[in-house]
């Protein structure tokens, strides 16, 4: 972790942000380091409502003490592409696993996004995901149901008859779609109950004014994720090199 490993004082006031309510990068903010940092604290330790600091500090121990020599790692410390550094990968990997568990994913199907994303092909066969993350193949099969069914991964056959699970730039486009029209059953849900509470009584006001505040989301992310759709197909997004 960046500035060192964490200290059982730190886990300490991490805890009581949590407690407080307090948002992750104010925690971070209040112990001098990154966001990142505390996110990927919280998320390996039981997640914001079920972390314990002395719990994550030997929780923490006991995985240094089960941690091999360089030489005996396994895929994810292979050579890497591009003379990446091996280790700084994996540490990504691992952030950002722990932000994508952060936004609802499950820790197992995080894993696979990031497994996913952080390949330069942009796809990879069941056998070489569970090979990289060294999980089952049941595991695997369960992660991609969950990932093509919010149209975050999609499939092909390859010249060997093997399924290839991809993610590109367009997937993304259309997840944000889905997303954006996730709540269009409650939005008419919500409008039945209009009509069945009675049109201007407090209960139908609430809900007509969640319906239209749902609408109202919905077409402004529609709308915005068709304009910026061409940065999706831009290298680096359209902007120029930093200094």
């Amino acid at each position: 972790m960046p500035g060192g490993r964490l200290t059982q004082q730190e886990r300490r006031e991490i805890a009581l942000g949590l407690a407080d309510g307090l948002p992750y990068a104010e925690i971070a903010r209040r112990l001098d380091r990154p966001t990142s940092t505390v996110t990927r604290e919280v998320m390996r330790n039981g997640g914001p409502t079920a972390y314990r600091a002395e719990l994550a500090h030997r929780a923490t121990e006991r995985r240094a003490h089960r941690r091999k020599p360089a030489s005996a790692r396994g895929p994810e410390s292979a050579p890497q592409p591009h003379g990446r550094d091996a280790e700084a990968v994996a540490a990504y990997e691992e952030t950002l696993t722990a932000v994508l568990m952060g936004s609802g994913l499950s820790k197992m199907v995080a894993r696979v996004l990031t497994c996913l994303y952080t390949t330069d092909a942009g796809s990879l066969t069941a056998s070489e995901l569970a090979r990289h993350l060294r999980i089952s193949p049941a595991s695997v099969s369960k992660a991609i149901t969950f990932l093509e069914s919010q149209s975050l991964v999609r499939r092909e056959r390859d010249e060997g008859r093997r399924d290839r699970y991809i993610v590109d730039d367009e997937l993304f486009y259309q997840a944000t779609i889905a997303g954006a029209r996730a709540h269009d059953q409650l939005v008419e849900t919500a409008r039945q109950g209009v009509a069945v509470l009675g049109p201007h009584t407090p209960a139908a006001d609430r809900l007509e004014n969640i319906a239209r505040f749902l609408d109202f989301i919905a077409e402004s992310i529609t709308r915005a994720a068709e304009q910026a759709r061409e940065v999706l197909h831009t290298p680096d997004g359209g902007r120029a090199p930093r200094e």
